[in-house]
């Protein structure tokens, strides 16, 4: 039996009174306990055969319960350090907190690249995972998606990561005129570090944890071959982050990156000091990672951005709005009689951020930090802000300011993964056949939860309910459909608590209705949430006993305790119309192409508005709910793959397992639903005609029957392939357990190859008759020849005779008149070289003779020209002296 991590493993050793149910078990250490149990369905769980323990597929285990499977996962992770487990559909993903480069290399790629179904009977990976959506894109024409999940810390970047490279490797372009050129592959990786530079960061629970949702859609050539572009889509990036970070967490890693490298040659004019000298960086405490190298993380994100068609201007530019985004951090407030300023101490940096950072007026800059205008019917007011309120106005400007710039730099990345510039045009571009990879926050609960935990749990619950609809429901529902038989399997159904926050009378509608109000606070929301009938009717929402400011969600993996303090404000995420207008009115053109025309129309939205106009501009929580529809959309519209990271343990120790901690995941993701329903049923399902036309050639007696009557094709080609349960015949499709599919492909390849060898049989037959009538031909000519050569080889040998004597005497009068042509030649060098050298000489003299000739010739015109000219001013001066004389006695004859 396999108790679980509560008695460990063990046998019965005597059964004491069958009345009570007492049992004593002795365990492998050889001690012994006492098993009470009251009815059969408490007795201990049935331990599975030696030979299955360590399998790689859960679903293969014989008796499939929590124990098992949990003892399963452990010794392959512990004892084969073996991170990947397949569980049915599901890979398992554990975190080894440990360097496994060895089982991603290149040779691993090639291993997986082509295996199609096959690599479901490989060894566990995420290099299957990708090549099965590979595969099936390409044999079914249908899109794919690749869903990584889990906790905070479980390894879904890296998870992600790795699939991209894989699809990048297999799918590069087979053929390019510009060997030169980067490929969209090459790009699409390069953008990995960018991400990650600009939006993951260190939190108590990973070292590098995303702290937005990415979508990455990979387009693939019709065929699927070749990858012809990508696109990115974001999130719910985590704004709070820049401007507050708790202890052990740090901001995001490109301020570390371009702190570490202050030095290199992009940063030097930006004059950036240690990251211990803001304080938007120093406020989580240590700021540096164990292992990570900031200054190299840069060098690749500059590697990466130059990859990505950024120029030499775009990127400085950039850093130099980061920069400023720093020293803006570094501006302090104090409270004077009636408002509050500018602390002296912060003089410095403002001056240098308006005047060498973004070009701003430091005189509007302070003033609208520290005022804000509100704006009546017939009159508007300035009305002078707190410390703290400052204190915000300065964070809200630095919050917009990164999520506009983390908008653009991901609008230029797509560009950059489209290659719109040389695409002839969008409709030759696009395809329709893509494989999605997500990498989506896993699931958030801290001491404290906020409005962003509240946000990503959400994106979770949606999340769970898409692989619920998949992986249950309509699991369940197409056995009905297709008249199978099935024993119908109870799930956790997480729909009240989506109803919960995205309801007609949800928490996010309520909560929009607050940020709509002037006054609008979170004690109200609050007051809101306490006072709705509709919600005091749906379990998923709770209070604490203690009266507080908190209300707890009864999300699928816990219930989470959430703060309202805040939940307005960032839902709101307003900033200054007056504070926008100094920043738009900048003389620094990444500033005003970073922010766009867009973010002066809506920017003034929210609690600087005019009264009773309603803003037209979403809100932080309405936005996120309308990406995450679009998301699930387009996730429902292709064929999911599913990826489930779990987290081993919380200190972060390579291979260390603990049981409690591995269970709660599993049973929050559905894993352990999974193994139940995967082994019960058949997962693997296909149309007739689908079924039909790839697999036609397992069945060919009767040669049309596979486009006639594909139903009768496919019950037929199971029979003759497969054991009898190993399927089931639907309405419309054939339903395969685990596996066959892959049987499947091998007996397809099998008959495949039967058939190449008879054309290579028949074909080279046919070669061996041709060459062999040939080779017949060409003997009867050789033989005729051959006589007519034997007769003539005695003249030819004394012409060959002759002619040798001949060719000694051209060789020998060859060598001597080439020995004399190269005395002759060389005395001739001689000769001319000396003559050469003479002639050179008398017409060295030659020049330097004319050359005196002209220089005496200038001389003396010009010096004939300057007493001519000096003889003509003297008579012209006494002209002038006559007639200036002469017009004198004129004029007083005149007079």
């Amino acid at each position: 039996m396999d108790g679980g991590a509560t008695l460990g493993r063990g046998q019965v050793f005597s059964v004491q009174n069958y009345k009570t149910r007492q049992v004593r078990l002795k365990l492998e250490d050889d001690t012994t306990v006492e098993y009470d149990i009251t009815s059969l369905e408490q007795l201990p769980f049935l331990r599975n055969p030696a030979f299955l323990v360590g399998k790689d597929d859960l679903t293969l285990l014989s008796y499939l319960h929590e124990p098992a499977v949990l003892h399963n996962l452990q010794v392959r992770f512990v004892n084969s350090q073996s991170i990947y487990t397949y569980c049915g559909i599901v890979l398992v993903a554990i975190n080894p907190y440990a360097d496994c480069s060895h089982i991603y290399r290149e040779e691993i790629i090639q291993v997986y690249q082509g295996a199609g179904k096959s690599a479901r009977e490989m060894d566990p990976h995420i290099f299957a995972v990708a090549e099965e959506a590979h595969f099936d894109m390409g044999a079914f024409g249908k899109s794919q998606s690749i869903i990584v999940s889990g906790e905070s810390g479980a390894g879904k970047t890296v998870s992600a990561k790795f699939v991209m490279r894989y699809l990048a490797s297999v799918a590069a372009s087979r053929s390019r005129s510009d060997q030169g050129r980067t490929t969209i592959e090459a790009r699409v990786l390069a953008s990995n570090p960018i991400m990650e530079s600009i939006g993951n960061a260190k939190t108590i629970r990973n070292d590098n944890s995303s702290r937005f949702g990415k979508f990455i859609q990979i387009n693939f050539c019709e065929r699927g071959r070749r990858i012809i572009g990508a696109e990115m889509k974001t999130y719910l990036l985590e704004k709070s982050r820049l401007v507050f970070q708790a202890g052990g967490e740090r901001n995001y890693h490109v301020f570390y990156q371009m702190c570490a490298a202050r030095n290199h040659p992009v940063l030097k004019d930006l004059h950036l000091g240690p990251c211990e000298a803001y304080g938007y960086l120093t406020q989580g405490g240590d700021s540096r990672i164990p292992g990570v190298d900031d200054r190299a993380d840069f060098e690749e994100l500059l590697k990466a951005l130059q990859m990505l068609g950024f120029d030499g201007k775009q990127i400085s530019e950039v850093f130099r709005l980061l920069a400023g985004l720093l020293l803006l951090g570094n501006v302090h407030f104090e409270n004077g009689e009636s408002s509050s300023a500018v602390s002296p101490e912060s003089a410095q940096e403002i001056s240098r951020l308006c005047s060498e950072m973004w070009e701003i007026s430091e005189g509007d800059l302070r003033v609208w930090l520290t005022r804000r205008e509100i704006r009546a019917v017939n009159e508007v007011v300035t009305k002078p802000l707190t410390k703290n309120e400052a204190v915000r106005s300065r964070d809200a400007l630095t919050k917009m300011l990164y999520a506009h710039l983390f908008g653009w730099l991901v609008e230029k990345i797509n560009e950059a993964l489209n290659d719109k510039e040389k695409a002839p045009s969008p409709s030759k571009k696009r395809s329709d056949r893509f494989i999605g990879v997500l990498d989506i926050y896993g699931f958030e609960t801290f001491d404290i939860n906020s409005f962003e935990q509240f946000s990503i749990n959400y994106a979770n619950e949606k999340l769970q309910q898409q692989f619920n609809q998949h992986v249950f429901k309509l699991e369940q529902e197409e056995y009905v459909r297709e008249e199978i038989e099935w024993v119908r399997v109870d799930f956790h159904d997480n729909q009240p608590a989506i109803d919960l926050i995205e309801g007609p009378v949800g928490m996010i509608n309520l909560l929009d209705e607050q940020c709509k109000r002037l006054n609008g606070s979170d004690a109200d929301w609050l007051s809101q949430l306490k006072n709705s009938t509709e919600l005091k009717r749906n379990p998923q929402l709770a209070y604490p006993k203690v009266r507080s400011n908190n209300f707890i969600v009864r999300h699928f993996a816990a219930d989470v305790t959430y703060s309202t303090e805040g939940f307005v404000e960032k839902n709101r995420d307003a900033i200054g119309e007056q504070l926008l207008d100094v920043v738009v009115a900048s003389r620094f053109q990444m500033m005003r192409t970073v922010i766009g025309p867009a973010a002066v129309s809506s920017g003034a939205n929210g609690a600087n508005g005019t009264p009773g106009k309603r803003s037209t501009k979403k809100t932080v929580a309405s936005q996120f709910r309308d990406s995450l529809k679009e998301l699930m959309q387009v996730l429902c519209s292709t064929r999911p793959h599913y990826v489930r990271c779990i987290k081993p343990n919380d200190s972060k120790i390579e291979f260390e397992f603990e049981p409690k901690r591995a269970i709660q995941q599993l049973r929050a993701c559905g894993v352990l639903e999974t193994v139940r329903i995967s082994a019960a049923g058949f997962p693997s399902r296909y149309p007739y005609e689908e079924f039909a036309r790839r697999y036609r050639v397992l069945y060919t007696k009767e040669a049309a029957i596979w486009r006639d009557s594909p139903k009768r094709f496919a019950e037929l080609a199971c029979q003759q392939c497969l054991e009898e349960g190993k399927y089931a015949v639907g309405k419309t499709k054939i339903f395969l357990r685990t596996g066959q599919v892959a049987v499947l492909e091998r007996v397809r390849l099998d008959t495949l190859a039967v058939a190449a060898t008879m054309i290579q049989k028949t074909w080279k037959g046919f070669v061996a008759r041709r060459k062999y009538e040939t080779m017949r031909k060409s003997l009867l000519i050789v033989q005729a020849s051959l006589k007519a050569f034997l007769a003539f080889r005695r003249i030819k040998y004394l012409q060959m005779h002759r002619a040798v004597i001949t060719m000694q005497s051209a060789t020998r009068g060859f060598l001597e008149r080439r020995n004399y042509e190269r005395i002759r030649n060389a005395t001739i060098g001689i000769q001319a070289a000396f003559k050469a050298q003479r002639v050179r000489r008398y017409v060295e003299k030659l020049r330097y003779e004319k050359s005196a000739i002209t220089i005496q010739s200038a001389w003396r015109g010009y010096a004939a020209r300057r007493e001519q000219i000096a003889k003509r001013r003297k008579v012209v001066m006494v002209q002038c002296a006559v007639r200036k004389w002469l017009a004198k006695r004129r004029l007083r004859e005149l007079k």
